[in-house]
């Protein structure tokens, strides 16, 4: 980007965590995908979570903190819906229903089947487009639910409540996101200590690469973490930078925001 050009910042950003289920994960179009899914593979169905209707529909735990995160005069020109856990809707584009909770009827789409980095992955994707001039304002959603309606391969993280975090982001002046992701790196805790170190001694860091204990939230942990501390971090003018690993793609990506 040229120097002086304006960026895409993220100017809001919501989390929230939800109990319950959706009427969604009762359809019997949810056990037709799973099978089918996991046919080729030998792998089991969860008759107990099928039968009991657990989890969520992304569309319903996200389209209401949508609508609270933008209002009705800010038209979005771009809606990303990244997650990991499978939604219990399959059939129906979520990303597409969820950009009707919007203003403005912005280009819709998902991103998944990349673990922890999917989140990185929006933003970045986000940015990218920012850069060509048809999006000022482009709206991330990172989702989260708690049922996986088959035994996988090998043990999965997954999260304890249903959760969403809104990052709503906005041409301003400024350098914008800086996402890195790269798969060949030894010494992840190495790198983002170096590239902490690049943004100053004031930078704020979210670092989830260490691994040290299961979190609770794997997918929105760490943005919403993000959520609960960027304001404060803004007021005190400090660079921040969120880090993540997803283990099983060997994924290490950055976030850096000045």
């Amino acid at each position: 980007m040229a120097a002086g050009s304006p960026g895409l910042r993220i100017t809001r950003i919501l989390a929230r965590r939800f109990d319950g289920r959706s009427e969604t994960s009762l359809d019997p179009d949810l056990r037709v995908f799973v099978s089918d899914l996991v046919r080729p593979y030998g792998l089991p169905l969860r008759e107990d979570l099928l039968g009991e209707g657990a989890g969520h529909s992304y569309e319903e735990l996200a389209a209401g903190l949508l609508r609270e995160a933008v209002a009705d005069d800010t038209p979005v020109d771009l809606l990303i819906l990244a997650f990991d856990t499978p939604d219990v809707r399959p059939g129906a584009p979520s990303s597409l229903a969820l950009s009707r909770s919007v203003p403005g009827g912005p280009l819709a789409f998902a991103i998944c089947d990349q673990g922890t980095a999917a989140a990185f992955t929006a933003l970045r994707l986000a940015a990218e487009y920012h850069r060509t001039g048809a999006c000022r304002r482009a709206v991330v959603v990172l989702a989260e639910q708690t049922a996986l309606h088959y035994r996988p391969a090998e043990p999965v993280a997954m999260p304890e409540r249903h959760a969403v975090v809104v990052l709503v982001c906005e041409e301003a002046p400024g350098a914008g996101l800086a996402v890195h992701q790269r798969s060949d790196v030894s010494e992840p805790e190495r790198f983002v200590r170096a590239r902490a170190e690049e943004l100053g001694p004031e930078v704020a860091v979210l670092d989830s690469t260490a691994g040290d204990g299961p979190d609770a939230q794997p997918f929105t942990g760490v943005w919403a973490r993000l959520a609960e501390h960027l304001p404060q971090w803004r007021a005190q003018g400090r660079p921040v930078l969120v880090a993540g690993l997803d283990r099983r793609l060997g994924v290490l990506s950055t976030l850096a925001l000045s």
